[in-house]
């Protein structure tokens, strides 16, 4: 009778050993999965980058130049130019931006990504701008005018958007778009009566644009950080990336970066 109990005991003990040895094994294969990226990385010189390229002033193109640029654009720049890279940029639509991150298309995202519910799924860089949630409207639309007002309305929103979820809490219908610019062209056209959108986004849009037809009804959310996106497990490039990062507040770039395209520092970095 002891003989079998202790042969119990003996085969449970090698079960656990077994498998605390087999999680020890995904973790390193993780690091090393990581190691090898950045490895990959430095052979090509290159970082891939996906953006969407038409999220102003964030990534977009010049109207003189057809250039690539704006604020996320520039801060990544510098980021490769620290880490002795050149960067090449795949812009993508965002409700496909997560499909050609985890298909190996690019290697990180530069495009104000948020990382609630994301966390599980995908690295991030440490923030590099704080923000806010605006809403806007037709300009003389006088229904709306906080929160309270937005239950049962029509929201043009992207579907995987934290903006969407926003809308969704605050019990907005939502009709899907591909991004900022189409939400506007919606409400202009009576379509939909809002958006829920970036602050600084909008700003710069209607300063730019001179459109007179919308206007930002109510600010709305807690303040947000936004960060680079990188496949889980992506290990040391995020390790990298956020040691530039660091460098740059220090330093005062990603401050002047910043005051270039707002007129005032955004880079809350969390050091």
């Amino acid at each position: 009778m002891k003989k079998a109990i202790f042969a119990v005991l003996l085969t449970l003990l090698i079960t656990v050993m077994a498998a605390c040895g087999a999680s020890g094994d995904n973790s390193k294969d993780k690091n090393a999965a990581g190691d090898s990226l950045w490895s990959s990385i430095q052979d090509k010189g290159v970082l891939t980058v996906g953006t969407e390229g038409t999220y102003e002033p964030f990534t977009f193109h010049d109207k003189k130049t057809d250039q690539l640029t704006g604020y996320d654009v520039e801060v990544m720049q510098e980021v490769a130019k620290r880490l002795n890279l050149k960067v090449e940029f795949k812009e993508t639509q965002w409700d496909s931006m997560f499909a050609g991150l985890n298909s190996k298309r690019f290697d990180v995202v530069a495009n104000q990504v948020g990382k609630k519910d994301r966390e599980d799924q995908y690295d991030f860089s440490d923030s590099y701008t704080t923000s806010q949630a605006v809403v806007v409207t037709k300009a003389d639309n006088n229904d709306i005018k906080s929160e309270g007002d937005v239950k049962g309305k029509k929201a043009a929103q992207s579907l995987t958007s934290n903006y969407n979820d926003l809308a969704k809490n605050a019990g907005a219908e939502i009709e899907g778009v591909e991004g900022m610019a189409q939400s506007f062209q919606l409400i202009q056209q009576g379509r939909v009566d809002l958006t829920f959108n970036d602050k600084l986004a909008v700003l710069n849009y209607l300063k730019t644009s001179g459109n007179k037809n919308l206007k930002v009804a109510f600010e709305t959310g807690e303040p947000q950080t936004t960060h680079f996106a990188f496949r889980k497990g992506s290990g040391e490039l995020v390790d990298k990336v956020n040691s530039a990062l660091k460098d740059m507040k220090e330093d005062g770039t990603l401050a002047k970066i910043a005051k270039k395209w707002f007129g005032e520092d955004l880079s809350l970095i969390h050091i």
